[in-house]
C-alpha cells in the first residue's frame, strides 16, 4: 500500500514512522475528523462532598452520544485551549503546563474532550491540596462519573494528557471508577519521592509548580496531616537544617504562617525521606487496584525519573491488564503536546469504540534507540545484553580492563557550599575513542569506591558523550544519591540498586565505602570515534543562575550541601570503581519497525 492510500485510508495528516506496516491494519475504520468542535465553558458539577468545580466542554457539533476524554490537572483549564500555535521551548511564551492534549484532533474524530479546574484551582471551589494529593484521585473518580452519566456521552471514559495530565491517570485508575475504560499517561512515575528527591538527593525542581498552579485556596496537605503545634515544629525543624537554613527562599516558606505560601513545596521541604506523605501520591503502592488497559508512554529525557519508573511498572506483575510500552526521543518538544496523536487514537479507538487498527498485536515494548530508530522488545532489561563495566583510572581515564596495581592514591574534589562559591567542582573520567558502532541500551549504575569527610553528602554524576571534535552531548542519564541512605542488597541488582529512603545512617567520615548509584537508562548507539565520558560532582546548577538577577531558587537543581566536603574517589585494583553499561551486541532484522514509508 503507498504512503498516500495509506493516508487516504486513515483520514490522517501524517503516518507516524514508528507505525509498523506488518501489524497496522483497519486503518479505514479509524475514526476520521467528520466534526466542527463546540465549545462549553464553564460548566459546573458537584463533587461527592458537595464541592463545586469548574469544567470546559469540547464536544462533537452534533447530535448523539460519544465516549469523552478526562484531561486532569491543576494548570488551569482556560489556557489549555488558547490558540496561538505550537510553542518550541526558545520561544518566549512557552509554556510547560500546556500539556493537556490536542482538542481538536480529537473532538473532531468524535471524542468529548473535558478540561476540568479540580478544586481549589482557576474558578473550582474548595481548597487546594497540593500536586498529586489523594484528594484530587477522588475529586477526578466523581468527575468521570458525572462525565458518563452526562446526555453527550455514550458511557465509555478515557484520560488523555502529558505529564502532570498522565501521571495523575494511573492513580485516578487505582480508584476503580466504574466507567473509566482505559488510560494512556505520555510522561509517567510509580514513586514520586524519587521524582522529586532522586537518589535521596532534594531538587528545587520542585519549586516550578507555585506558578504552574493558579491555586485561589492553597493549603499544603500536611496540615492535614500534623496537628497545628506539631506542623510548626517540623517547620523550625526544618528550617534548622544546615543546607536549607542557608536558603533565603526556603526559609520565606517555612517562617510563614498561615502556611498557604508556596504551599506544596512547603509539603515537599518537609519530607525529605520517603513515608507517608510521598506514598500517598505514588502508585507504586496499589498497581494491584488498576483494572483498566494501560499504554505507558515516555522518552529518553535529560532530566531523567521517568524510563525506569515506567518499565518497572510494566514489568511489575501486580498491574495485571493489557499494556503496552512506547518509549521516545521527545526532540523538538512542542506544546500544545501533540506529538503521540495517532498512536493516542489507535488506543482510544480500541477501547472506547472497539476499532482493532492491530495495536495489541505488536510486540509489547517499542523503544526509538536514539540514531536507529524505532523497535519492538519483549523484555526489559533485554535478554540479550551483554553487561560492560568501564573502570575509572588515573589520568581522568575510562578504560574496558581495571587498574593492575593496588594502594593507588585516589582522586579527590572538594565541594565549596553555594555561599562561599558558584564553581561546580568535579572529576571527569573518559574513555578511548570507540573502533565501531556500540549500542548501550538498558539500566546503567555506577559502582564507586570513595570516601567523604562529612557524615553525609549528595553524588551527582552524569555520562555524556564526546564528539570527535571534543563537544560534549549530554546523554539522558543522570544519577544521584545521598550518601546515608543505604543499599537495600537483597533487592538490588548490578545494574539496578535500590536504596532504602526512609532512613539516614550517618556515614563515618573518612572510610571508604562501595556508593551504588543508579543512573537513567540509556537507548543509544555511540558511534566510532565518540567517546564515554564520566562525570562526578557534588551540585549540578543550571548555568543560566550566574546571568540570572532573580529566580535563583530555580536554577540551583539539586540543593548543595552547605559544608565543605571532601571527596576522594578509589580506582585501582583493590577497589574498582567502575560503570555497568548495557551493551547490546546485535538486534534481530525483525525487531526493527518497518515504517510504511
Amino acid at each position: 500500500m503507498s504512503i498516500e492510500e495509506t493516508l487516504e485510508r486513515s483520514g490522517l495528516g501524517r503516518i507516524p514512522g514508528y507505525w509498523d506496516r506488518r501489524y497496522v491494519k483497519n486503518l479505514e475504520s479509524l475514526s476520521k475528523p467528520l466534526y466542527a468542535v463546540k465549545a462549553e465553558r464553564d460548566v459546573w458539577m458537584t463533587l461527592r462532598d458537595g464541592t463545586r468545580v469548574c469544567a470546559d466542554v469540547f464536544r462533537p457539533d452534533a447530535d448523539g452520544r460519544f465516549p469523552a476524554l478526562l484531561s486532569w490537572s491543576p494548570y488551569g483549564k482556560a489556557i489549555q485551549s488558547m490558540k496561538r500555535g505550537p510553542q518550541p521551548p526558545e520561544s518566549l511564551v512557552f509554556d510547560h503546563s500546556l500539556e493537556a492534549g490536542d482538542i481538536d484532533f480529537f473532538v473532531s474524530r468524535g471524542y468529548v474532550f473535558v478540561i476540568p479546574d479540580p478544586r481549589g484551582i482557576g474558578q473550582s471551589e474548595g481548597e487546594f491540596y497540593g500536586i498529586y494529593n489523594p484528594q484530587e484521585h477522588e475529586d477526578a473518580y466523581d468527575v468521570v462519573e458525572w462525565m458518563a452519566a452526562s446526555d453527550w456521552c455514550d458511557g465509555g471514559v478515557g484520560m488523555v494528557g502529558y505529564s502532570y495530565f498522565g501521571i495523575v491517570q494511573m492513580l485516578v485508575a487505582a480508584k476503580q471508577p466504574p466507567s473509566l475504560k482505559c488510560i494512556m499517561p505520555l510522561s509517567f512515575t510509580d514513586e514520586y519521592y524519587q521524582h522529586g528527591y532522586y537518589g535521596g538527593v532534594g531538587n528545587t525542581y520542585m519549586s516550578m509548580y507555585w506558578e504552574l498552579c493558579p491555586a485561589n485556596k492553597p493549603v499544603p496537605w500536611s496540615v492535614k496531616m500534623y496537628l497545628e503545634a506539631e506542623l510548626k515544629r517540623r517547620m523550625a525543624e526544618r528550617a534548622r537544617d544546615p543546607d536549607i537554613a542557608l536558603n533565603s527562599y526556603f526559609q520565606k516558606i517555612l517562617t510563614t504562617w498561615p502556611p498557604t505560601y508556596h504551599s506544596f513545596y512547603l509539603d515537599y521541604l518537609l519530607h525529605p525521606e520517603e513515608g507517608p506523605f510521598w506514598a500517598q501520591r505514588s502508585v507504586r503502592h496499589v498497581l494491584d487496584k488498576v483494572k483498566v488497559p494501560v499504554f505507558l508512554n515516555s522518552a529518553w529525557s535529560p532530566n531523567g525519573r521517568w524510563v525506569t519508573p515506567l518499565l518497572r511498572t510494566y514489568n511489575s506483575d501486580a498491574l495485571a491488564v493489557p499494556k503496552r510500552v512506547n518509549v521516545e526521543d521527545y526532540g523538538e518538544l512542542e506544546l500544545p503536546y501533540r506529538s503521540m496523536n495517532e498512536e493516542c487514537l489507535r488506543w482510544y479507538d480500541l477501547w472506547l469504540k472497539g476499532v482493532d487498527t492491530g495495536l495489541m498485536e505488536e510486540p509489547p515494548i517499542k523503544l526509538n534507540i536514539l540514531g536507529s530508530g524505532y523497535r519492538y522488545e519483549r523484555e526489559w532489561p533485554l535478554a540479550r545484553t551483554s553487561w560492560k563495566k568501564l573502570y575509572l583510572r588515573s589520568f581522568s581515564r575510562l578504560r574496558w580492563e581495571p587498574d593492575a596495581e593496588a594502594d593507588i592514591t585516589p582522586d579527590a574534589f572538594v565541594h565549596n557550599p553555594p555561599n562561599i562559591s558558584s564553581e561546580v567542582q568535579s572529576l571527569t573520567y573518559t574513555s578511548e575513542p570507540l573502533t565501531r558502532p556500540m549500542e548501550f541500551t538498558g539500566p546503567i549504575a555506577l559502582h564507586l569506591f570513595a570516601s567523604i569527610d562529612a557524615e553525609d553528602a549528595n553524588f551527582i554524576v552524569k555520562v555524556h558523550e564526546l564528539y570527535p571534535d571534543d563537544s560534549r552531548h549530554y546523554m539522558p542519564c543522570f544519577g544521584a544519591l545521598k550518601a546515608s541512605h543505604p543499599l537495600v542488597p537483597e533487592q538490588s541488582s548490578p545494574w539496578m540498586p535500590v536504596h532504602d529512603h526512609s532512613k539516614k545512617v550517618p556515614v563515618k567520615p573518612g572510610e571508604v565505602r562501595e556508593y551504588h548509584i543508579e543512573i537513567n537508562p540509556s537507548g543509544k548507539v555511540f558511534m566510532p570515534g565518540h567517546r564515554i565520558q564520566l562525570e562526578i560532582k557534588a551540585m549540578d546548577p543550571n548555568p543560566a543562575h550566574k546571568t540570572s538577577w532573580t529566580g535563583k531558587v530555580a536554577s540551583m537543581g539539586p540543593i548543595p550541601s552547605a559544608a565543605s566536603i571532601c571527596y576522594r574517589i578509589y580506582r585501582d585494583a583493590a577497589r574498582q570503581s567502575h560503570l555497568v553499561m548495557p551493551h547490546i551486541p546485535g538486534t534481530p532484522a525483525e525487531n526493527w519497525v518497518q515504517s510504511f514509508e
